[in-house]
């Protein structure tokens, strides 16, 4: 199996739309954008405890 694993979020669509219009400011795809929200979460989780 590759490094990237495919994943269906089910999301309201007004909601979704807020945020492809953030993703959009910021220079990205909302995929993209999604994976750099994630990242961040994880790592100021990662920041207060330990590394998962």
């Amino acid at each position: 199996m590759g490094k990237t694993r495919k994943f269906t979020l089910l999301i309201d669509r007004k909601l979704f739309e807020k945020f492809r219009y953030l993703s959009d400011w910021e220079g990205r795809s909302a995929n993209r954008e999604l994976e750099v929200l994630v990242r961040n979460y994880i790592k100021a989780f990662e920041s207060k405890h330990n590394k998962i």
